[in-house]
Order: C-alpha cells, then sequence, then structure tokens
C-alpha cells in the first residue's frame, strides 16, 4: 500500500510535450531595421496547447522583439512566420532566438543567428 501513493503521484502529474524547436532562422536588414523569419515545430494540440510566441534576443538576454503567435498550428507543421522592423543596437553581429509555449513556457534552448553586415 505505501507503494501506491507515489505510483498515483506519478499517474497525476501533467506530462510536458516537447519544447518548440526553432529549426530554422534567417535575418535580413530591411532599411534601418531588420527582418526575421523564424521556423517553428511544436505538437501543437489546438487551443489548450501550441507554440504561442517566439523572441529576438540580444546576447545580453535583452528583448529586441516578440512575434506572437495568434493561434495553433496543429495541422501546419513546421511552420514560418515573420517579425518586421526589430531595431538591433549597433555593435551586434548575432542576436538569439527562443521560442515559447502556451503551457511550458519558454523553451530551454535559444538558436543564434549571425548578423549578415
Amino acid at each position: 500500500m505505501r507503494f501506491l501513493l507515489p505510483l498515483l503521484a506519478l499517474c497525476a502529474s501533467p506530462t510536458l510535450a516537447d519544447p518548440p524547436v526553432i529549426e530554422a532562422a534567417t535575418a535580413t536588414p530591411s532599411g534601418a531595421a531588420w527582418r526575421f523569419d523564424v521556423t517553428l515545430r511544436h505538437p501543437d494540440t489546438g487551443w489548450d496547447h501550441y507554440a504561442d510566441a517566439w523572441e529576438v534576443l540580444a546576447p545580453d538576454g535583452t528583448s529586441l522583439g516578440l512575434r506572437v503567435l495568434l493561434h495553433p498550428h496543429e495541422n501546419e507543421q513546421p511552420f514560418t512566420r515573420s517579425l518586421n522592423g526589430v531595431a538591433i543596437p549597433a555593435g551586434l553581429d548575432h542576436v538569439m532566438i527562443r521560442a515559447r509555449c502556451l503551457v511550458d513556457g519558454w523553451a530551454d534552448t535559444a538558436l543564434r543567428v549571425d548578423l549578415p553586415r
């Protein structure tokens, strides 16, 4: 009987889905700002659990731009979305991009994107 409670606790624990994965990202200068095209993969299940954003970060972690994803993409995997008008501080040669899931939050990994100059 003493083993039953820990076993039930394991069964009742929420299962974390795979984090959103950034499969590709490009940065393109656009006037004084930049355009980012990011391809994500995530096992979206519908409105209750989907990849809901990605973010462009300076190497020090400062947020430079946020792309909110307004709906699930359960039938479109992977998918690519863009963000225009991102101001990049002078002197940066790369940025980091990380993705977020509605349920599990920000992924632990980020993708480095070199900025063509």
